[in-house]
């Protein structure tokens, strides 16, 4: 394994562990386990869901990931994030292009241009956090969230910001035992059907001296 990715040490025997970065060869990992937690939302933009999958494969940022791995070294968790004009997904409008043509991608870039969330100064911008089904509700969401704290105290950010859709109650849940608040509800009927939602929640987590000082929850 690359220096690099050496786990952070977090976690317990027979626990995953969280990396501070995607490791190389486990993009295909990481675009599937994405596309399934946030593949409707995508998939007007990106879709259909192998084409998605591909294009994220092929255009992540690995030093703008949290990856939680498990014994074996598969992916159970990732969790993006946005911070000095790079986020987890990338890929140009001409990457757009080059993948779907023109006539399918103009459109999609303007759906893209919806997802688009530059941090303001110190700040860090969650670009997503997902859980394999079958690891959901041990406790990968907060190891991921933990560790996305641990990156902006380090990078001596003074806030964290997310967005979260009115269809995911428990991710909102999750972030609320983490610090995070409600600052904005943002309504998008017009996105119900295509979408699948139709309203987003701005949430604000400051970091604070304890995060600072590496003292962060558990």
């Amino acid at each position: 394994m690359n220096p690099a990715q050496e786990p952070t040490g977090r976690g317990h025997s027979g626990f995953p562990r969280a990396y501070r970065r995607i490791p190389e060869g486990a993009e295909e990992q990481v675009a599937a386990l994405y596309w399934e937690a946030f593949g409707r939302k995508l998939g007007g933009a990106l879709g259909p869901p192998d084409e998605g999958r591909a294009f994220l494969a092929a255009h992540l940022h690995h030093d703008r990931g949290i990856t939680a791995l498990d014994g074996a070294g598969r992916v159970v968790g990732v969790a993006g994030y946005h911070l000095a004009g790079r986020a987890l997904i990338g890929g140009s409008a001409r990457d757009v292009l080059s993948a779907y043509g023109s006539l399918r991608g103009l459109p999609r870039l303007a759906l893209l241009a919806l997802f688009t969330r530059e941090p303001a100064d110190g700040e860090l911008v969650m670009d997503g956090i997902c859980v394999a089904p079958a690891q959901r509700g041990g406790g990968i969401g907060g190891l991921l969230l933990r560790e996305i704290v641990a990156v902006a105290a380090e990078h001596d950010c003074s806030r964290i910001r997310l967005d979260v859709i009115d269809v995911n109650p428990r991710a909102k849940a999750l972030y609320e035992r983490h610090g995070f608040r409600t600052v904005r509800t943002r309504r998008t009927p017009f996105l119900r059907k295509p979408m699948g939602f139709g309203a987003v929640d701005t949430m604000h987590r400051p970091v604070t001296p304890d995060d600072q000082r590496g003292g962060i929850p558990r």
